[in-house]
């Protein structure tokens, strides 16, 4: 097998083979906290550079209560704020994806910002008294890009800058040219699951599965699968294709129209790289495209599934048709993946289960567990705490105490 430039950390010989507590994936106070701690002060990815060539062009983000606009300025730099008009707070921006033509014009008053997010002026500026237009300009949120991808942060958190964070991930995206990429014909896909975002996680965070699971990924390169742990909780899973033809369509088909990319080191150049980052967002690349994906969770029960995909600059007819077969490959393995979790989150709701018990094929998944125990070791208790006192024992477990 070709050698990759990472180095896993150790399995241990005896570890904890559990999982998290089921209540875990049904509480609405957990899912509270995890709102605050877990998702709102790390790093969200939530497009790329490509997608807002333009000045004006904008892209929306919203989880969990909080609308973020991200949008490239009339001097071509790219910052983020969040979505609400100084005035009512209501959305400046409406839809996923847009363009504004030299000004963001609030539809409900409106309002006129700048494309640098300053205030322009108000609708009946009398009417307002003394108002120093410097004051209401639109609120900023922290943004970091890292090859292109958009990252932002509503709250302040543990997670160092990302290119920090992801300095392990440095030479493949180089390698990938990720700065570089367009978006593709048909740029996002979403869909609702009825099942908490961990459960998300727990299929994805694994390996384990692909065998039975994923018969078209078990025939493109699950012979050499392999799950990397990395430190700063990051992976890295990779499998290698192309040493058998394949039987089924779009296996076969890829294979043979698959592309050399010469730039590329021997460990991509035929295998299909994936590069996860907590809590959530998975960078999926293949020697034709580039794509991320990850949950937003709406509920305690209910997550929303969704992701982007890129191809390169000057795309040749060879590289479009491996990109079309590898895209049917990956929607017919989240169709069986979406089963999945869908069968792994209701069967926390019987009786008759009473938890995981992991394999070293999912030491990922415990990894995962382990990072969300640190920040709410709430979760370490096998019981639910009494109704109302989730947040208050989450403090009490963290030393904080009783406020």
């Amino acid at each position: 097998m070709t050698a990759m430039p990472f180095r896993s950390l150790p399995i241990p010989n005896d570890w904890d083979r559990s999982g998290l507590p089921a209540w875990t994936y049904s509480s609405p106070e957990l899912f509270d906290l995890e709102r605050d701690q877990v998702f709102l002060n790390h790093w969200q990815v939530v497009g790329h550079e490509c997608d807002i060539p333009a000045p004006g062009d904008w892209l929306a983000f919203d989880i969990l209560g909080e609308r973020a606009v991200v949008m490239r300025g009339a001097d071509g730099q790219v910052r983020a704020f969040h979505n609400l008009c100084r005035h009512r707070g209501a959305r400046v921006v409406d839809g996923a994806q847009g363009q504004c033509r030299g000004a963001v014009v609030c539809p409900f008053h409106g309002w006129v910002y700048n494309l640098d997010g300053t205030l322009r002026g108000a609708a009946q500026p009398d009417s307002f008294g003394a108002m120093d237009k410097a004051d209401f300009g639109l609120k900023p949120i922290e943004m970091e890009t890292y090859h292109g991808f958009i990252f932002l942060r509503f709250l302040p958190g543990p997670q160092p800058p990302v290119a920090d964070l992801l300095a392990p991930f440095d030479a493949d995206f180089a390698a990938y040219r990720a700065k570089d990429v367009l978006p593709a014909s048909t740029i996002t896909w979403e869909t609702e699951l009825p099942v908490n975002w961990k459960s998300v996680r727990d299929v994805d965070n694994e390996g384990y599965h692909v065998p039975l699971a994923h018969p078209s990924l078990q025939e493109l390169y699950g012979r050499d699968y392999r799950d990397y742990h990395l430190p700063g909780e990051l992976n890295v899973a990779v499998g290698f294709f192309g040493d058998k033809p394949g039987r089924r369509w779009s296996v076969k088909e890829y294979i043979k129209h698959s592309p050399d990319q010469p730039h590329l080191p021997p460990h991509l150049r035929r295998s299909w790289t994936y590069y996860g980052m907590f809590p959530s967002a998975v960078f999926s690349f293949t020697p034709e495209s580039a794509n991320f994906y990850y949950e937003v969770p709406i509920a305690a029960g209910k997550t929303l599934l969704t992701g982007r995909s890129y191809r390169h600059p000057n795309e040749s007819r060879q590289e479009r048709l491996a990109r079309y077969l590898a895209m049917r490959i990956d929607r017919d393995t989240s169709a069986e993946d979406q089963q999945l979790t869908i069968w792994s989150n209701e069967s926390m709701k019987s009786q008759a289960f009473d938890g995981f018990h992991l394999s070293d094929h999912e030491y990922g998944l415990r990894r995962h567990h382990d990072i969300l125990r640190g920040l709410l070791p709430v979760m370490r208790l096998d019981q639910a705490p009494d109704a109302g006192e989730i947040a208050a024992r989450n403090k009490e477990m963290l030393g904080l105490g009783q406020e």
